[in-house]
């Protein structure tokens, strides 16, 4: 699916169109995203220096974020580096509206709300980009890729997960949103409402042998791809194992020969 050009890392606009075109290595490493869900600066850093030659995006959550503050964000923006900034904004539309213009000027170019906060929260975080030069793409968040039927029921939501992401869905898309974050079960019907100009951001990614953890809806980075997911967030796949640089090559060849196999 299409990624807007100025999503695009830098180290991948500066190459000719043909050959984002024709390498599926360059546009997996596009649409790569590492979570850093460290709790130190220094631990992040130091996941950075090691995939930073292979790795465009990271993503800022709330553990690190909440132990380093902005100034991670400045580091990552200042080497060169495209940031997910993932707090996933949920509160009144007033208190929403005013972290969204803060964070926007963080110098990040993806950030989430979640779409559990209502309709008039949704438009009050949209409406809060208005005017502002190059803003980052306001992602609402659907349901969590950790939630099941078991764990929506126990909130008081009777819908099956797919069902209840899709009407998150559409009411983002009633506010203005084209960016949203949703599980690899949903991807393939929410690319189909979104139309291909829709950014699916999509967590819950497992390479081939890797342990589930604490997710339920997941899928391999190959099968996300061909259900229509513009990125992929991987964390712990990457940055728990042995070797954080071999890892991340392991995901990318993976994401490298589904793109292939669609572009044929």
């Amino acid at each position: 699916m299409p990624i807007p050009e100025r999503l695009n890392p830098t180290f991948a606009s500066s190459l000719p169109t043909s050959q984002l075109q024709n390498d599926p290595m360059e546009e997996a490493r596009r649409r790569l995203i590492v979570a850093l869900d460290v709790p130190t600066a220094k631990g992040a850093i130091e996941l950075v220096n090691q995939l930073e030659s292979t790795c465009q995006w990271f993503k800022v959550g709330m553990e690190l974020f909440v132990a380093a503050g902005p100034a991670i964000l400045e580091t990552l923006v200042s080497r060169g580096h495209s940031v997910f900034l993932d707090l996933k904004f949920i509160d009144i539309p007033n208190t929403v509206a005013g972290g969204v213009r803060s964070a926007a000027k963080l110098g990040v170019k993806l950030m989430t709300v979640h779409a559990a906060g209502g309709p008039a929260m949704l438009a009050a975080a949209r409406g809060a980009l208005d005017g502002m030069t190059d803003p980052p793409e306001l992602l609402a968040v659907s349901v969590l890729t950790s939630m099941d039927q078991g764990q929506l029921e126990a909130t008081g939501v009777e819908r099956h997960p797919a069902a209840q992401a899709e009407l998150l869905v559409r009411m983002g898309m009633a506010a203005g949103f084209r960016g949203f974050v949703c599980s690899p079960e949903e991807v393939g019907a929410l690319r189909t409402m979104t139309g291909p100009e829709g950014v699916l951001v999509t967590p819950g990614i497992r390479p081939s042998g890797a342990a589930i953890g604490d997710q339920n809806r997941i899928s391999t980075p190959g099968d996300a791809l061909r259900q229509g997911a513009s990125y992929l967030v991987v964390g712990r796949p990457i940055t728990m194992a042995n070797d954080p640089a071999e890892a991340a090559a392991g995901v990318l060849k993976e994401m490298a020969e589904a793109i292939d196999g669609l572009e044929r």
